[in-house]
């Protein structure tokens, strides 16, 4: 397994990047314990230009400061005020793009993932959806600004293939009230998981 390099999270095409994350691992070191999933559904967020994005037209507040930060770090928010949500930066130092990762399918930790969650058995819903996939790696909102090339979370690719057919793709789920960029395709997900979350026909 290779650790993904700065140049994959340099690039400017934000959806291209989102959708080359579907099959990729993420492996998380924390308090001593490794998980890792393996990345079934992301998001692609567009910064300035994207109305349902945090950073939409240059917004810069403390909760998103780290969408400006340098491709290769994480960027993790509350949501509802319960659900962490782990995303991945991208592009240049100042441009806010950002990939939110939806859901992943459990490879290892699974039994520490179920702790996380206070689960008692592996099933679907461990891992489906972006809060239940952050809880079960065990990022929170402390771990936002994290450089991700390090050893305490990274995404890594080995020699698991997808091919373009087996990679769905479809409008965001949540934001229906960003208006037109709510219908934005800017959703992939590996077709058939049973770890993605809400409708394929979404």
């Amino acid at each position: 397994m290779k650790k993904l390099p700065l140049q994959f999270y340099q690039r400017t095409d934000v959806t291209g990047i989102a959708r080359e994350l579907i099959g990729k691992m993420i492996v998380t070191k924390i308090n001593g314990i490794t998980t890792s999933g393996r990345i079934v559904e992301t998001e692609a967020y567009i910064g300035l230009t994207d109305k349902a994005s945090h950073s939409f037209g240059g917004k810069r507040t403390a909760r998103n400061e780290h969408m400006y930060a340098p491709a290769g770090i994480a960027y993790v928010y509350i949501c509802y005020g319960m659900h962490h949500l782990f995303n991945v930066v991208t592009n240049k130092t100042g441009i806010p793009d950002a990939v939110l990762i939806r859901a992943v399918e459990p490879i290892a930790g699974i039994d520490a993932m179920l702790k996380r969650t206070g689960k008692k058995e592996l099933d679907h819903t461990l891992t489906k959806g972006p809060g239940n996939a952050a809880k079960a790696l065990g990022i929170s909102k402390i771990h936002s600004g994290v450089n991700l090339l390090r050893s305490e979370i990274y995404i890594a690719e080995d020699d698991f293939e997808v091919d373009d057919h087996v990679i769905g793709t479809s409008k965001r789920i949540g934001v229906e009230s960003a208006g037109a960029a709510a219908h934005y395709p800017y959703r992939f997900y590996l077709k058939g998981n049973r770890f993605v979350s809400g409708s394929p026909t979404k």
